[in-house]
């Protein structure tokens, strides 16, 4: 062989070491001597066991956790990763199950998330895999607008999309027109992600868009819209349902104290909770009552344990949509 080959091979052997070993090992599973001498074989490296124990020092010295099991079976393994396998599988089971991603794209990333940890424990993150029946995106540029967006963000950049909604053949119908915003904030809810913005055409209030509907996605040089000085992310979250788009009012709400969780669950424990009697609690919170539908099925779920009690005309309007639905059965 010549000097330079084997130069070459001398210099990749440690890092051969490293792969084989955190490719093919772990708590469970650890590989002998002979194993390895014959791995590094099919790379084309000969290796004698002297020299594999002085590389496998020298991963130690860098900081690499190597742990040698003495016996009858003796072997190596490493023994811990960046990542816990139990955490790797909570990340397979979002990437799998979210309706954000495409199918394909949720088994391009489970893949990768596979490489972070041995073979053996990749079975299980396969094991994991959601079979795909049911709505998930078909926007395949999706994630790069996630990407585009935060950009914008970041630079405080206004942007110019296209928009668009299905039709009852499942084609996409775009709305008329260019949009365009000036970008705030990027919120994961209902399982897609969500642009809040302040919308062009209606600069009086904030606008919300699903980021998988959105094409064409462009930086621009007008002039940017900043945030509304109070303007956090989460209190608007907390006022919006189903991502709704619409102006925010206070409103009281009364409950039986049975939904105490059901409440703190939706509006966060800093909500502030006054007494009503021995029986119900009441809050005040702001919700967007331009287009109540989506608070009111919320508040439906409840039935009598829950009341609309302030303002007078959110009751009326919440009386005024049950008598419609009931009217249909």
């Amino acid at each position: 062989m010549p000097d330079k080959v084997k130069n070459t091979n001398h210099r990749l052997k440690i890092l051969y070491l490293y792969r084989i070993l955190f490719e093919n090992t772990d708590e469970e599973h650890i590989i002998s001597m002979p194993e390895i001498i014959a791995k590094l074989s099919e790379y084309g490296i000969n290796a004698g066991r002297k020299g594999i124990y002085e590389d496998v020092n020298c991963l130690r010295t860098f900081g690499i956790d190597v742990i040698l099991v003495k016996g009858s079976d003796s072997g190596y393994y490493i023994p811990s990763r960046t990542f816990e396998l139990s955490e790797l599988k909570v990340l397979a089971d979002e990437v799998s199950s979210s309706k954000f991603l495409t199918e394909k794209k949720s088994r391009e990333l489970i893949k990768k998330l596979e490489t972070l940890t041995s073979v053996h424990s990749a079975k299980e993150l396969q094991r994991q895999i959601y079979v795909a029946d049911r709505g998930k995106t078909q926007n395949e540029s999706t994630l790069v607008n996630v990407d585009i967006l935060y950009k914008a963000i970041s630079e405080k950049r206004k942007i110019s999309f296209a928009y668009f909604d299905y039709d009852t053949k499942k084609r996409k119908k775009y709305r008329d027109g260019v949009r365009t915003c000036s970008p705030y904030a990027l919120t994961f809810n209902n399982e897609q992600y969500y642009l809040v913005a302040r919308y062009d055409k209606r600069p009086e209030l904030l606008t919300n868009f699903r980021v998988d509907r959105m094409e064409q996605i462009t930086l621009i040089d007008d002039k940017y819209i900043k945030a509304p000085e109070k303007f956090k992310i989460a209190d608007y979250l907390k006022s919006t349902f189903s991502m709704f788009s619409g102006h925010s009012e206070p409103v009281r709400l009364c409950f039986e104290n049975s939904l105490i969780n059901a409440v703190i669950d939706r509006f966060g424990k800093d909500i502030t909770i006054l007494s009503d009697d021995n029986e119900h609690f009441a809050i005040w919170t702001d919700v967007q009552t331009e287009q109540p539908a989506a608070f009111f099925s919320w508040l439906f779920i409840f039935g009598t344990q829950a009341e609309i009690t302030e303002p007078p005309e959110l009751r009326t309007k919440y009386k005024e949509a049950l008598q419609k639905v009931s009217e249909l059965y």
